[in-house]
């Protein structure tokens, strides 16, 4: 049985944040990103939330019914979105300290990030412990079939093995990996449309 999937709206924001935050704890770049631990999941939601808020002027949040897994797209054809309304600013208050680190990565994913016309998938995530039932799987399907329909390729990075893994899985090809100072790999991946 396929998990229900629904698009969010601007209601949902601070819950895709924190479920994505919930999710990313885990990752070794979010180590690198927030070195407190005690501090991680609520500077990583801060982080998220002006990113799920753009997404919801300018992307596609989903989630299924029960909001235990959540994605985030952004459509990247033509004229490119405005930037998240004075970022820096909001992002110094969510990041603090580690402002830099965050600004870091975004030059870093600014750099790696392709051209052509796509829909860049900026966030997958899943409540830990319903992981590996199928529902990023499931999120995942349900934005491919329009991407097919409509000819669109996607592009993500994804931030680990197990990620990068399901991702292949689902038709898109790993490029050589960038890093973070601390030498933590994420890897940019492509997925044609089925039938090209």
């Amino acid at each position: 049985m396929s998990a229900a999937i629904e698009r969010l709206g601007p209601e949902d924001t601070a819950l895709v944040a924190g479920r994505i935050a919930g999710a990313f704890t885990a990752l070794e770049v979010t180590r690198w990103l927030v070195p407190d631990a005690s501090k991680r999941e609520s500077v990583l939601a801060g982080d998220f939330e002006i990113m799920v808020d753009h997404a919801m002027r300018h992307g596609l949040v989903y989630g299924t019914a029960d909001r235990s897994a959540v994605a985030v797209w952004f459509p990247s054809v033509g004229e490119p979105a405005p930037p998240p309304p004075d970022y820096d600013a909001r992002l110094a208050a969510a990041c603090g300290e580690w402002t830099d680190r965050f600004q870091h990565l975004d030059e870093l994913f600014a750099a790696n990030h392709p051209h052509d016309d796509h829909h860049h998938l900026a966030f997958l995530a899943v409540e830990p412990d319903r992981q590996g039932h199928g529902l990023g799987t499931a999120l995942l399907k349900h934005h491919h079939a329009w991407l097919d329909a409509n000819d669109m390729p996607a592009y993500l990075e994804a931030s680990d093995p197990r990620s990068r893994d399901l991702y292949a899985r689902n038709g898109y090809r790993a490029r050589e990996p960038f890093r973070v100072p601390d030498g933590t790999p994420f890897w940019p991946m492509w997925r044609e449309p089925a039938g090209r």
